[in-house]
């Protein structure tokens, strides 16, 4: 046992060394960025598919043909279980017009296992069951095994303690039987035994038997996630939490990577982070393993999720009603303090007015102090003419500030009624129009469209003429277009930001939802077509409107 220890000790070490880093925030961001770059890998899977699909249609070869039907049921199993099922029955149809028992076996079991997948567990144990009294010897292993995967399957949808035990009996049973049967050194042999160890809580055999068979096993090869898996169920037997955690994360990115829509490591880390607090993680990828288990249609997966969704949901739409009220108390201090400044601002209107009546006096009495009266003069209209730009600031202020109350109370209104809808659905257990309501970025759509709609009408309405007087410092007024029913567009819309203090590109970017570039190109495109000097276009765009504000 001495031995055994550090044995176990150097493997660690080992392990630790050629993964580089072994804290659990390294494989996060490596996870984020790899949800991130999803289309990537999709493409990749699709063109690996079509590949195979388009030689499928060259060949008139019937053993080529049950070859290539093979090869898309590898690449359909984990990612599309209908499609999976399509070229598991192509497959035993070839396999039978070729009259080869190992094609028609292993037409079978891959039959078995996608109905399996599919929850037509019944079906599956059929097929098994009629198999296995001529089936040689050195398929024994196998059909054991997927007799284990599919006793594990319905271990899951159990509904009391009774039968759950029944199934896991029955799945211990035929994965010991399969253990003495399967090929030595073989992915299924190696899952098998950890799973083995799991049960005998032999939790360092399992770790030490599975961490260098994951150091060999390449990044092309689907058990790679699974041999992660199991490496992270005995640390979290060994409440091992961040090992746990970061062992997920390792089995989640190489699901993702090779497209596998069937999977649970993703799921069971979402859970970890909803209680340590992660709520946003939580809520990202349990939602990402709810749209995979529907994409797939794996039954088990979607069943397991959804028990879970509701809980996570529920807790991410409260903190974003805590946000929300937040943002309210925010608004309202934010219009008390405007409030103050206004009457700040009032009495200073007063103080000028006084200063100058006191200013006229002085120079009716003193005919000698002339010249000073005139520089006095002089500093009152620049006092005057600053009071005048706090005043219209001041007013801007007022009219957005209750404009946009008006705006943030209707939002959270239609938040509270968007929000009630995805509960109904998620009670009334409407999974498919929850997700398809979740995904939908109409409700986005129509809210921006509307927000940008009373933005427009409420700038149009401080400066009327702010069109045409901005057309007139163009040398091509005529390249401005606004659709109809519109008062503004993005050119136009961009401008008035400025026309209202706003200058920096970044900040006009998140408030049109464009890029920065996107918006420094509209920028430097217009004052291109400035009449007078480029530099002083934005400055001139600022006093549009002075007269006219009321």
């Amino acid at each position: 046992m001495f031995k055994n220890y550090w044995s176990l000790l150097l493997l660690l070490f080992v392990s630790n060394a050629l993964l580089a880093q072994d804290d659990f925030d390294h494989f996060k961001k490596e996870l984020d960025q790899t949800l991130a770059n999803e289309s990537l890998y999709l493409s990749q899977k699709n063109s690996t598919i079509n590949s195979i699909k388009s030689k499928l249609r060259r060949t008139t070869s019937n053993e080529t043909r049950y070859s290539l039907y093979e090869k898309l049921y590898q690449e359909y199993k984990s990612y599309q279980s209908d499609s999976a099922l399509v070229y598991a029955k192509r497959s035993l149809q070839i396999a039978y017009k070729n009259r080869n028992q190992t094609q028609v076996s292993k037409a079978q079991f891959n039959l078995a296992s996608i109905l399996g997948t599919l929850g037509m567990y019944n079906q599956a144990l059929e097929i098994l069951t009629v198999m296995e009294p001529q089936l040689p010897s050195e398929l024994k292993g196998e059909l054991y095994w997927t007799k284990r995967v599919i006793y594990g399957g319905l271990s899951g949808y159990a509904n009391d303690d009774e039968e759950k035990n029944k199934y896991n009996q029955l799945g211990d049973r035929y994965r010991d039987k399969a253990i003495t049967n399967l090929p030595k050194n073989s992915t299924e042999l190696v899952v098998a035994l950890s799973g083995q160890f799991l049960s005998q809580k032999k939790h360092n055999q399992a770790i030490e038997l599975l961490l260098p068979y994951f150091e060999k096993t390449p990044k092309t090869d689907p058990n790679r996630a699974v041999i992660a898996y199991l490496i992270s169920e005995n640390y979290k037997a060994t409440e091992n939490k961040e090992q746990e955690k970061k062992w997920l994360a390792i089995s989640a990115i190489s699901d993702l990577e090779l497209v596998k829509k069937e999977n649970i490591s993703l799921r069971e880390l979402a859970f970890i982070l909803y209680e340590e607090g992660d709520i946003e993680s939580a809520y990202e990828y349990i939602k990402r393993s709810l749209d995979d288990a529907v994409f797939c249609n794996s039954k088990l997966r979607t069943y397991e999720i959804s028990k879970m969704l509701p809980i996570i949901n529920e807790t991410y739409e409260a903190k974003n009603k805590s946000a929300k009220s937040q943002l309210i108390v925010f608004l309202i201090s934010a219009s008390v303090l405007s409030l103050f400044l206004l009457g700040v601002l009032i009495l200073l209107f007063k103080q000028m007015k006084k200063l100058a009546k006191a200013q006229k006096n002085v120079e009716l009495a003193n005919n000698q102090l002339s010249v000073l009266n005139q520089q006095l003069q002089g500093f009152n209209d620049k006092l005057n003419q600053t009071n005048l730009e706090l005043a219209e600031t001041s007013l801007l202020k007022e009219i957005y500030i209750g404009r946009y109350m008006d705006q943030c109370s209707i939002y959270i209104g239609k938040m509270e009624e968007y929000s009630q809808r995805l509960k109904v659905m998620a009670t009334a257990g409407k999974v498919n129009d929850l997700v398809s309501t979740v995904k939908s970025k109409a409700f986005i759509d129509k809210e921006l469209k509307e927000f940008y709609a009373q933005f427009d009408a409420t700038f149009i309405q401080l400066f009327p003429t702010f069109v045409e007087e901005f057309k007139a410092l163009l040398t091509e007024p005529e390249s401005i277009q606004i659709k109809k029913g519109e008062l503004l567009n993005p050119e136009l819309r961009i401008f008035a930001l400025i026309r209202l203090g706003i200058k920096d590109s970044a900040k006009i970017a998140d408030f049109l939802r464009y890029s920065a570039s996107t918006i420094y190109n509209y920028r430097s495109q217009i004052k291109n077509k400035a009449t007078g000097p480029r530099e002083e276009f934005e400055t001139k765009v600022r006093e549009i409107g002075s007269s006219h504000t009321t």
